[in-house]
């Protein structure tokens, strides 16, 4: 059984022609699509205590369906404790089917929930069609049991595109359904 997700179908049947009739492009294949998404959590307090990277790591696990790595400290920093090879967060990097549900889930369940929201930061692209939102609570997850979590941290959600300038990433990411802050 073949069960294909709804944003996947959405991007194309729907959003490669709409990129297709405003950027001009010639081919299918210079249509910009998202290629990954990429959820990270630093940890501050992991050099005094351990089980704070472990708990990372199931949350990060529960929130995204795949399993999470921890990261580890590349330079050794005196005045934060650090040494290196200390794991100090989680990276979770998602594809394809993955990537499609965790983005429906993020746009249609979590990012409501958020308090007082009214849209995400147009601007927080990186010049290169690449953007990033910082969460600050990960309770804004259905998956997280509020019980369960010893403290509430946040991560940060990357989303790589092949697009080659900002305008195009925006307008992929606006017709995918992201909501974006109105001027």
């Amino acid at each position: 059984m073949n069960i294909q997700n709804r944003l996947k179908a959405k991007y194309q049947q729907e959003v490669v022609k709409k990129l297709m009739e405003k950027f001009q492009y010639s081919s299918v294949m210079q249509v910009p699509k998202l290629e990954k998404i990429s959820v990270s959590q630093g940890i501050g307090l992991a050099s005094s205590d351990k089980k704070l990277t472990d708990t990372a790591v199931e949350e990060l696990s529960l929130i995204t369906g795949q399993r999470a790595v921890k990261t580890k400290a590349k330079k050794s920093i005196a005045n934060f404790k650090l040494r290196e090879g200390m794991p100090i967060g989680a990276r979770v990097t998602l594809r394809n089917d993955r990537m499609f549900e965790f983005l429906d889930r993020l746009i249609n369940v979590a990012l409501p929930r958020v308090r007082d929201f009214r849209g995400i930061n147009p601007k927080s692209f990186d010049g290169r069609g690449n953007y990033t939102i910082g969460i600050t609570e990960q309770i804004i997850f259905p998956e997280i049991d509020l019980d369960k979590i010893p403290r509430i941290t946040g991560m940060d959600i990357t989303f790589v595109t092949s697009a080659k300038t900002d305008a195009e990433a925006l307008e992929l990411l606006t017709l995918m359904g992201m909501p974006f802050k109105q001027d």
